[in-house]
C-alpha cells in the first residue's frame, strides 16, 4: 500500500523520469507512422504492378481469342465482296458458336451500332444499340465502333454477367473488319483479378495494423522497462544519499564535538592554569601588602601581570583559530599572512608566503574555504610531516583563483597502507566539492619527499569589479 501511495504520488525525479520517456514515446509513433507509410506505399505499388500484370495477361488472352477467331473465318472474309451476305451469314454463324467457359462469348456490330451477334445475350441481336452505356455512364457500342474504325484497342466497362445475372466489370478486345464493317470482339471479366487485389489490400492494411501492435508493444515494454529501472536507480541513490546525509551529519557533530574539546583543552591547559597563576600572584601580593612588606608584593605583582598578558594572548589566539577577525576586514592575504607567520613562530619552520598583487574579489564562502584549507594543511604539516620548509603561494587568474600549499616534509604513505583518507584531506576536499572547485593533492616520498596540495576555484567565486574590497598589497 505503501509503494501504490508512493507511486500516486510521484517525487520530483520521477516526474524528471515520466518526461524523459516522452521522447521514446514520440520516437516509437513517428517508427510505427513511418513504417505504416512505407509498407502501404511498397504494398500499394506491388499491389498496382500485380494488378497491371493480370490485366496484361487477360488482355493478351483476348487478343489471342480474337486472334483465333478472325483465323476460323479469314477464308470466307479474304475471298468475300463487301456485299456478300452469305459469306457474313456464315461468319455470323461461326462467330455465335465461339463460346467458352461460363460467360465467354463473341459479339458483332456494324458500324451503324446494329448487333449481329451475341450468343449469351440474344434479345441484343439485330438491335440497334447506339449511345447504349453502362451503370457508371460510360460508352459501351459507341466505343466498340470508335475503336473497329481505327484498327483494334481495349475497352473497359460494366457489364452484366450471364451466369449470374450481376453486373461487374469487364475488359473487352475489339476488332475492325473494314471491308464489312463490323466491330468483332470478345470480353472477359475481371472481377477475380479486382478481389485478389481487394484481398492483397486487405492483407497489407492487416500486417500494417499488426505491425503498429507490435511496436506499440515494445514501445510500452521499453517504457514499463525504463519507469522500473528509473524508479529503481531513485530509490537505490535515495537510500545512498541518505545514508550519506547521515553519515555527513555525524561527521559534522564529530567535528563539533573534536573542536569543542580542543577548546576546552586550550581553555582548562592554558587560560585556566595561567589565570590561577595570577589569582596566586595577587593573593600573594595581597598578603605580602597587608604585613606592610611594599618591596616584597612587587615581584609576585609582577608576575602577575606577565601571566594576565599571557592569558589575553591565547584567548586572542583561541579567538583567531576560530573566526580570525583579519580575514572579514583586510581579505583572504592578510589572513593567511598572518596565519603562517604564527605558524613559523610556533613550530620554528621556515615559512614563506606570496602573492600576487589583485585586489579583494573573492566572496566570502571561497575565502572561508581557502583559509581553512591553509589551516587545515598547516596542521596535518605540523603534526605528521616533519618538514623543515613550507611555502604557500595565492594567485588569480582569469579561470578563477589557485592556492598552492608545499612542503619537504616526507609525505604521504603510499595508497595501499592507507587505512583510509585522513579527516583533515577529507574536509579540505568536501570544502572545494562544495564550491565546484578542484583539489589536488601530489606526494612523493625518498630522497626528494615532500607534499604538494592544490586548491583551484573557479571564476563563478571571483566578485564582478564594482563590488570588490579594498586593494591588498602584500609584501
Amino acid at each position: 500500500m505503501r509503494l501504490f501511495r508512493y507511486l500516486l504520488r510521484p517525487t520530483y525525479a520521477q516526474k524528471l523520469s515520466l518526461l524523459t520517456t516522452l521522447p521514446l514515446i514520440v520516437a516509437g509513433t513517428a517508427i510505427a507512422v513511418l513504417v505504416g507509410y512505407q509498407s502501404r506505399s511498397l504494398a500499394e505499388r506491388e499491389i498496382q504492378a500485380l494488378e497491371l500484370q493480370l490485366l496484361e495477361a487477360k488482355k493478351a488472352e483476348l487478343r489471342n481469342y480474337v486472334t483465333q477467331a478472325r483465323n476460323g473465318f479469314a477464308h470466307i472474309y479474304g475471298l468475300a465482296a463487301p456485299d456478300d451476305a452469305e459469306a457474313k451469314e456464315r461468319v455470323t454463324q461461326i462467330l455465335s458458336a465461339m463460346i467458352y467457359g461460363k460467360d465467354g462469348f463473341f459479339f458483332v456490330y456494324d458500324y451503324d451500332g446494329t448487333n449481329l451477334v451475341s450468343p449469351r445475350q440474344t434479345e441484343f441481336i439485330n438491335r440497334n444499340w447506339t449511345g447504349l452505356t453502362d451503370s457508371a455512364g460510360v460508352p459501351v457500342v459507341d466505343e466498340f465502333i470508335r475503336l473497329a474504325r481505327i484498327g483494334a484497342g481495349w475497352h473497359s466497362f460494366t457489364w452484366e454477367k450471364p451466369s449470374t445475372g450481376e453486373e461487374a466489370q469487364m475488359i473487352a478486345y475489339v476488332l475492325g473488319l473494314q471491308d464489312w464493317q463490323w466491330a468483332i470482339g470478345t470480353g472477359v471479366f475481371i472481377d477475380d483479378v479486382l478481389a485478389s487485389v481487394a484481398a492483397s489490400r486487405a492483407e497489407v492494411e492487416a500486417r500494417v495494423q499488426r505491425t503498429f501492435f507490435y511496436i506499440g508493444g515494445i514501445t510500452l515494454v521499453s517504457l514499463v522497462l525504463v519507469f522500473a529501472s528509473g524508479m529503481f536507480l531513485n530509490l537505490r541513490e535515495r537510500r545512498l544519499a541518505d545514508a550519506k546525509l547521515k553519515e555527513l551529519t555525524q561527521r559534522v557533530f564529530d567535528a563539533q564535538e573534536e573542536e569543542r574539546g580542543r577548546v576546552a583543552r586550550e581553555l582548562h591547559d592554558g587560560i585556566s592554569q595561567l589565570l590561577v597563576g595570577v589569582r596566586y600572584a595577587l593573593d600573594n601580593t595581597r598578603r605580602r601588602l597587608s604585613r606592610g612588606d611594599s618591596d616584597g608584593a612587587a615581584a609576585p605583582l609582577e608576575k602577575g601581570a606577565d601571566n594576565l598578558l599571557t592569558a589575553i594572548t591565547e584567548v586572542r589566539r583561541i579567538s583567531r583559530d576560530l573566526r580570525p577577525a583579519v580575514l572579514d576586514d583586510l581579505g583572504l592575504g592578510p589572513a593567511l599572512k598572518a596565519l603562517t607567520d604564527d605558524f613559523a613562530a610556533r613550530t620554528g619552520i621556515e615559512t614563506e608566503f606570496s602573492t600576487v598583487v589583485f585586489r579583494n574579489r573573492l566572496d566570502q564562502d571561497a575565502k572561508i574555504a581557502l583559509y581553512r584549507i591553509a589551516q587545515e594543511a598547516l596542521t596535518n604539516i605540523e603534526r605528521h610531516a616533519e618538514a623543515s620548509k613550507v611555502s604557500i603561494d595565492l594567485r588569480g587568474h582569469t579561470k578563477g583563483a589557485t592556492m598552492r600549499i608545499t612542503d619537504n616534509g616526507r609525505g604521504l604513505p603510499p595508497r595501499d597502507a592507507r587505512s583510509g583518507p585522513g579527516i583533515g584531506l577529507r574536509n579540505m576536499q568536501e570544502r572545494i566539492e562544495q564550491l565546484d572547485g578542484a583539489l589536488r593533492i601530489l606526494s612523493s616520498r625518498g630522497t626528494q619527499s615532500g607534499t604538494v596540495i592544490e586548491a583551484s576555484l573557479p571564476l563563478s567565486h571571483l566578485l564582478p569589479p564594482g563590488e570588490e574590497g579594498t586593494p591588498v598589497q602584500l609584501p
